[in-house]
């Protein structure tokens, strides 16, 4: 073939990218917000439309945006090289696990700028989710690993497979070296939390005090993992509220779980359709879709990657609560023992003591008749993780063993 016909079809394919990367602008669609004096909840932080417009904007902007994407390189050597159609749930996964490592890097504060230079933690949170079967979230090793969830590469998840699939990823993650709790039977138990948490750093101390005897870290190193006694927290709670429809009477208290400082949002959406929710205006729930398929993107020469497209330029979509499919799983992130225990206090005194009807039970004490809670660790051979991975066949596991709320 005519090499400067094939160089030219680059060239017009990577303009085409690029134009299908842009989005139209705020400016546009500003309209698109209702004219209320009612406060607008995004992750935590609230906002009055008539004065804070371009913050509330500019937050969500700010969220990192994973969508279907097209042109990576096949997943497994062979499979599909594009998740249009299929990943859905899996990019929800990525955003609600991108919120959580930018809370533990760069603080709920942050805000991204076009052009502007970030800090270095946020371009090796972006790294993380890159297309790619070497980054340690991508499509590629999220699919790989829901085969051992039960799940073959392309077939559609839903919350609590994907909320799993995110758990055994992060024990081969040792940079955000996060812990990862899911909740089981719609109940939080504070003991296991804490055991997690506590656990991970008394080992990980014992191991740096060895690696300091032999040398291989610095004392300063040394005295930073000494200040931690709390490994940083995902915590994901599925839930079934109702049976074909959400049960109205749990409404108040997920709109309470958008409120707090700690909150993630919450994965869901409808049937084989998921989106990432991050707030609520009203009686509709404010959401990032991962429903457009744009063309991946590669690191650059110098390493670098152009962001634009993993954050979204338009309004954001908003949905009635009462539209909202039943299965979802909220997520919550806390970085000390300081800020779960304020979490804890929140939802005894937001969600358990004003609610007839209780979203998620929060209970001190791992309860009598449950399995020995067994705190996950990595395996000793260096994996992806996915061959290790066991069958989802255990207590709770399963998409259809959620417990329907009582109500």
């Amino acid at each position: 073939s005519d090499p400067l016909m094939t160089l030219t079809g680059l060239r017009m394919e990577a303009v085409l990218a690029k134009c299908e990367n842009q989005i139209p602008g705020f400016s546009e669609l500003l309209e698109d917000f209702p004219d209320t004096e009612e406060p607008t909840w995004i992750l935590g932080k609230k906002y009055h439309l008539k004065t804070e417009r371009s913050e509330l904007l500019s937050d969500v902007r700010s969220r990192l945006w994973f969508t279907y994407r097209k042109k990576f390189s096949p997943i497994g050597g062979t499979g599909p090289s594009s998740d249009a159609g299929w990943g859905c749930m899996l990019r929800c996964g990525q955003m609600i696990l991108a919120q959580a490592l930018i809370c533990r890097h760069l603080g709920i504060d942050w805000r991204w700028e076009k052009g502007k230079g970030q800090p270095e933690q946020y371009h090796r949170i972006l790294q993380c989710f890159l297309d790619k079967k070497d980054s340690c979230y991508s499509i590629h090793q999220m699919a790989q690993m829901g085969v051992g969830e039960g799940k073959s590469v392309g077939e559609w998840y839903g919350p609590n497979t994907v909320a799993q699939v995110l758990k055994k990823l992060a024990l081969f993650d040792d940079w955000n070296a996060l812990a990862v709790y899911i909740s089981m039977d719609n109940t939080v138990v504070i003991e296991d939390i804490k055991k997690l948490c506590k656990h991970w750093s008394e080992n990980f101390r014992l191991q740096t005090d060895t690696s300091l005897y032999r040398g291989d870290v610095s004392k300063k190193q040394s005295a930073s993992v000494h200040c931690r006694d709390w490994k940083p927290l995902l915590l994901i709670i599925p839930l079934r509220m109702g049976i074909n429809h959400i049960n109205p009477v749990y409404i108040n208290a997920l709109k309470e779980c958008f409120k707090m400082p700690q909150s993630l949002g919450v994965l869901g959406g409808k049937p084989n359709n998921a989106y990432y929710f991050i707030g609520f205006l009203g009686d509709e729930l404010i959401y990032l879709d991962p429903h457009t398929t744009q063309t991946a993107v590669d690191t650059e020469d110098d390493g670098s990657v152009d962001d634009y497209s993993y954050h979204c330029q338009r309004i954001p979509h908003r949905m009635k609560i009462t539209h909202l499919d039943p299965s979802v799983a909220l997520g919550f992130f806390f970085n000390t023992e300081r800020d779960f225990e304020i979490w804890c206090s929140s939802v005894q005194k937001e969600i358990l003591m004003t609610r007839s009807f209780r979203m998620f039970e929060l209970v001190e004490k791992h309860p009598s008749h449950w399995p020995p809670f067994i705190p996950a660790t990595k395996p000793e051979v260096q994996t992806t993780g996915a061959e290790f991975v066991e069958p989802a066949d255990k207590l709770f596991e399963s998409e259809e063993e959620f417990e329907i709320l009582n109500v």
